[in-house]
């Protein structure tokens, strides 16, 4: 080949490898696989709206969420993660406080990706904050609850305007980790009222809330309200870590490997089940107590990988807490 044959090879080939960005000034858009928009509709005035966006690393480099502006104060924006490897994804969380503004509303978030090569997403919200329905509280904020705890929070809802207005409904998905009931307040010439009950239940499972009910209402022009309820329900115990990787040890060398639980309370270790075959528990758990050290000795007699699934029982909750156990013997 010759030297010019190959130098015009080294430039085709540079050509069809280029970075999006070379190419592209909106290549960050298309890690929305979604969409960029969302329109949150007819809302009562003083609700809180959440909108979760997906996000995709299509790109066969590493990519980093560099910035993230909203165009008003009434939008947070939040992502997941800001690092971003070949084909992960993380969200982004927008919220927009219709307490704000009155009408309709439009807002450009710009999210910002690089930093090698930079592109930016124009991110759409939307919504039409009718001041004729407010909500008092905008939404249902449980905030942290203990596991096994059961709260209520109310929410008034006040019309204002000609129509004889009624909410016929609250419509949830399945399986909620919460009630939801609704009664008149009061009805007269010109306004009428309602209040809501949301009930978080005692057998919510641990972890993040984060849902909405809608409002069936007799308005054509805006059938669905929605009120957003938001909550951490908290373990009554926690452990850390959760994994205890041993890595490579050699056959009869004994590990010690140590865990600390927390409980929003004293509590005592009953038991460990998944011990046995060189996994013991170093010594005896301790009185009872809001924090309990487990120190596990690991000492293996045969060559090969193990995986153990520990199981510590309590007195303060019936589900045990697990800890994996993994490593090789060689």
């Amino acid at each position: 080949m010759t030297r010019k044959a190959l130098l015009a090879l080294i430039v085709a080939f540079a050509a069809a490898t280029a970075s999006p960005a070379q190419k592209d000034q909106n290549w960050a858009e298309k890690m929305f696989p979604d969409g960029v928009a969302h329109d949150f509709g007819v809302v009562p005035h003083g609700a809180q709206l959440f909108h979760r966006f997906n996000i995709t690393n299509i790109y066969a480099v590493r990519m980093e969420i560099t910035s993230i502006i909203p165009g008003c104060g009434c939008i947070t924006a939040t992502a997941s993660k800001r690092l971003l490897e070949p084909n992960e994804k993380v969200t982004l969380d927008v919220n927009m406080d219709a307490r704000r503004f009155v009408g309709r509303k439009t807002v450009i978030i710009r999210v910002t990706v690089g930093p090698e090569f930079t592109s930016s997403a124009e991110v759409k919200v939307s919504a039409l904050s009718r001041a004729d329905v407010v909500f008092n509280p905008g939404d249902v904020g449980f905030g942290a609850v203990d596991h096994g705890q059961a709260v209520s929070q109310t929410v008034d809802i006040d019309y204002a305007g000609p129509l004889d207005w009624h909410i016929s409904e609250l419509v949830l998905a399945k399986n909620e980790p919460f009630d939801a009931s609704l009664v008149e307040a009061y009805r007269k010439p010109g306004k009428i009222g309602y209040q809501i009950k949301v009930t978080l239940k005692k057998d919510a499972p641990a972890g993040p809330v984060r849902e909405t009910v809608y409002l069936k209402t007799s308005d054509p022009t805006a059938p669905l309200l929605p009120l957003l309820v938001t909550g951490e329900v908290q373990s009554a115990l926690s452990v850390n870590p959760t994994k205890l990787s041993l890595g490579n040890v050699r056959v009869n060398e004994t590990v010690l490997k140590r865990v600390v639980l927390r409980g929003t309370k004293a509590f005592r270790v009953l038991g460990v089940d998944g011990m046995g075959e060189g996994v013991a528990l170093d010594a005896e758990p301790g009185a009872a107590g809001p924090v309990q050290t487990l120190t596990f000795k690991c000492q293996f007699k045969e060559a090969g990988n193990f995986k153990r699934e520990l199981k510590v029982k309590t007195d303060v909750q019936d589900d045990p807490v697990t800890v994996m156990l993994e490593g090789a013997a060689e």
